[in-house]
Formats: C-alpha cells, sequence, structure tokens
C-alpha cells in the first residue's frame, strides 16, 4: 500500500523532508505540485523525519503538496531501444526521441556476485597506442584519467568510444557544459558509434541531484548488457563533478564534514560505483573508465587520493597527451606477452626507458650543457616517439603500433644501443632502415 501524505515539513536546496512511517531509504516517492508531477528519493531516516532529495530540484514545491511513497526504488529502463538513445541523470529521455520501452531495473544495487566473477585475461583494444601499448585496457578493469580541467580527456573519451571494440558504450557525464554536451552528440553522430551508444547526462544546469543518479543508471543499465553476454566499456566524466554533488547534498543535510568538506562516505561512495567493473563467467564484462580532474593538479585531493586506492591504475593527461611515466595499468601484466605479441613487453619497456633518457638529455641541452652524440640520438627519438606514438590523434592497432615502435628504434639508434634479447632482434629489427648518425 502507498503511503500518502498532505505536508512537506522542510525545504533546504535540492532536499525536503517529510515526517513519515514506515519508509525505506532510496524509497521512491511522487511529489504533486500545481504545476505537475516530481520525483524524488530518500536519501536519510532519522526517527520520523525523511528527508529525500528531489530529482528536478525543489522550484515549485510548497509545504502543502502531497507526498507519495511509491514503495520501490528508482528505476532505469534496458531493453535494445535504449542504444542510441540521450537520458538525463532520471532515466527520461532528453533527445526528443519516443518513450523508452522495455525492462524497468532498480539501481545502486549490490556489485556482481564475486563467484560468477572471472580473472580478467582479454584485452580491450582502444587502437590509442600510449594505451595499447604501454599501458594495455584489460576487461573487468576499472582505471581513472586524472587530468587538470582545459585538458582534452573528453576528446579522449570520444576517440576511445570510437576506436574500442566493445561493443556497447555507455556514457555517464557529470556537470557537463552545453559545448562538452554538444561535443559528444556530434561525435556520436559522425562517427558511426551512436548505434552502440547510450548516453546518460547531466548538465552543469541541471539539478545537482542527477549528477549522483548519472554512474548508477550509466552502470545499471551496463550490467544488464554484460549479462546479455556484452562487452560493455563505461566511460564516466567527471567523477569529482560526482563527489562535489555528494558534498553539497551533504552539507545541506549539515552532516559533520571529513576532508576539505567531502562527505566521510567519500571512499565508499566511489568504490560503490567503480567495483561494478566485472569479467562475468559465460557471459560479458563491464570496463569502466572515468575522468577524475584533480583541482591545482593537486594528485591529494580527497576525489583522485581516494579513487587511486580503488582503481587498478591510472592514465595521467597533462599537455595533450597520456603522460608514460605516471600513467600505470596494474593488469597490463595479464595480456602483455600473453594475448599480445611476444615483443609487446620488451619494445614498451625499451621506448620508456628511453624517451625518459632523452628527457635528462632535453635538459642537459635547455641548461646550454654540451651534447654527446648519444644525447643527439635521444633527443631525435624523442621527436619521433612523440609525433608517432604520444598524439592522441594517432589512430593505429596494437600490431601496426608495435612495428612503428621498432621503426623509430631503427631510426634512430644501432641495433646493439637499444638493450633488446637477440632473438627479439633478429625477428622484429626493420632490416630496411639505417639509423641516422
Amino acid at each position: 500500500m502507498r503511503l500518502v501524505y498532505e505536508r512537506i515539513h522542510d525545504l533546504r536546496g535540492n532536499l525536503i523532508t517529510v515526517l513519515a512511517k514506515d519508509v525505506g531509504l532510496n524509497e521512491l516517492a511522487q511529489i504533486e505540485t500545481p504545476a505537475g508531477t516530481s520525483y524524488a528519493s530518500v536519501l536519510s531516516i532519522d526517527g520520523d523525519r525523511v528527508t529525500l532529495q528531489v530529482f528536478g530540484g525543489t522550484r515549485g514545491i510548497s509545504t502543502g503538496d502531497r507526498v507519495t511513497f511509491l514503495r520501490r526504488r528508482m528505476m532505469a529502463t534496458y531493453g535494445p531501444d535504449v542504444l542510441g538513445r540521450r537520458l538525463n541523470g532520471a532515466g527520461d529521455p532528453i533527445d526528443g526521441g519516443p518513450t523508452l520501452t522495455g525492462e524497468h531495473i532498480p539501481i545502486g544495487q549490490p556489485s556482481f556476485n564475486p563467484v560468477k566473477r572471472v580473472i580478467p585475461r582479454q584485452m580491450v583494444r582502444t587502437n590509442i597506442p600510449m594505451i595499447d601499448v604501454f599501458n594495455c585496457l584489460v576487461k573487468s578493469q576499472k582505471i581513472p584519467i586524472f587530468s587538470i580541467a582545459g585538458e582534452p580527456y573528453n576528446a579522449l573519451l570520444m576517440r576511445i568510444a570510437n576506436q574500442t571494440d566493445a561493443q556497447v558504450v555507455i556514457l555517464g557525464g557529470m556537470g557537463l557544459t552545453f559545448a562538452d554536451y554538444d561535443a559528444f552528440i556530434e561525435n556520436a553522430d559522425t562517427s558511426g558509434s551512436a548505434d552502440r551508444t547510450v548516453m546518460f547526462i547531466h548538465r552543469a544546469t541541471d539539478p545537482i541531484v542527477e549528477a549522483v543518479l548519472v554512474p548508477d543508471m550509466a552502470l545499471a543499465v551496463a550490467e544488464q548488457f554484460a549479462m546479455a553476454g556484452k562487452t560493455v566499456l563505461v566511460l564516466l566524466t567527471d567523477m569529482t563533478a560526482f563527489a562535489d554533488s555528494l558534498k553539497e547534498i551533504a552539507i545541506t543535510m549539515d552532516q559533520v564534514p571529513s576532508n576539505r568538506g567531502y562527505p566521510g562516505s567519500l571512499y565508499s561512495d566511489l568504490a560503490a560505483r567503480y567495483e561494478k567493473a566485472v569479467d562475468i563467467e559465460g557471459g560479458g564484462s563491464i570496463t569502466i573508465i572515468a575522468v577524475t580532474t584533480m583541482p591545482g593538479d593537486d594528485v591529494t585531493h580527497p576525489v583522485p587520493d581516494n579513487t587511486g586506492y580503488i582503481t587498478e591504475g591510472q592514465f595521467y593527461l597533462r599537455s595533450g597527451r597520456i603522460d608514460p611515466f605516471g600513467s600505470l595499468s596494474r593488469l597490463k601484466q595479464l595480456v602483455i606477452g600473453k594475448v599480445t605479441r611476444e615483443d609487446h613487453g620488451d619494445l614498451a619497456n625499451t621506448l620508456v626507458r628511453l624517451y625518459a633518457e632523452a628527457k635528462r638529455a632535453r635538459e642537459r641541452q635547455g641548461m646550454g650543457f654540451h651534447l654527446s652524440v648519444w644525447d643527439e640520438k635521444l633527443i631525435h627519438f624523442a621527436q619521433l616517439f612523440e609525433e608517432r606514438l604520444m598524439r592522441l590523434q594517432v589512430n593505429l592497432e596494437l600490431e601496426k603500433a608495435l612495428d612503428l615502435g621498432w621503426q623509430i628504434l631503427a631510426e634512430c639508434f644501432a641495433r646493439s644501443e637499444v638493450g633488446i634479447k637477440e632473438a627479439l632482434l633478429a625477428k622484429y629489427w626493420p632490416a630496411d632502415v639505417t639509423a641516422a648518425h
């Protein structure tokens, strides 16, 4: 039986308080106003004081409006019709298309049964050399992109969405500007990836409550596709905006703040979303890549700091490139040399080692020191490496990227100078290339 209450006790921000009994956490409620119907979910219960977050904001709601508890949680819609659609944080279409049809599924459920999980051993290809060659993405991995405002992290997500071999791509955008939102739409339309993409979008002008819902909506739908045997890639941007929304709601509720004002539950709030990544025995998989912007490029900020303890590595996006030194995929050893070519590991390590030496050679050059022949070779190598492999615009299959890595080495060094096993040199060193001296 639904419970109906004729009075709202308090309104603060996007929250309302009702004096009610026999309701549960996250239960959905309907608010009837003269302007129409709004929805809210139960956020906290303190005795008979029930606090709800209103999805569309409290504008137009008065204390005399009727609140009906619906005895169910917030639902997302799953089915074939959801592909190619754009939805808001509440799961409603915002693309002008028809009403969604399909199965209604609850959001915010526990992570997938650990007994049904399998150890990941398959690679998710992106055709971006700085990922595929140096820090492979593995099915069921959860990994953030650490960056700062102004870096092209959304453009990177678009390239991953376009070039990945995943069967379904689900985008969760939080706090997006209209320019970012339009860019995602245009990219999906022009790249031909729209028919395998679902977008859950919270724009910067939308109620903050919807930003909190976006990851749960995206991941609930992703789980259904994965259980149907699909390889799913979930792209979230920006998890700092998600955490800021949690912070604002906690402040409105007068919760005691933790580090830098964020709620004490921040770690578990982030972990509950990231732990949805899974490789299902006999089914599909969910892989999560999430942008996390670092205010002031501060990796000790609570959001990236907590994220680092949850995820399996990170990509650092700096100066428009994925930084090979700070980036790390903790699962790459599961696929490098096992499901990829035998030369993959040795070649990747050599390229990064020589690029690190080249960085020191450039420092010597900048300070006006005399450069040795070896320094000049390193600097030439760094120029080719950055131009041919590090640019985000490079679109190469892994095998072609590995071949290009060998090509760059051969153009800059003699085979005896690179420190790679002779067996690999004999098989992969380009015979028709002579190093410049």
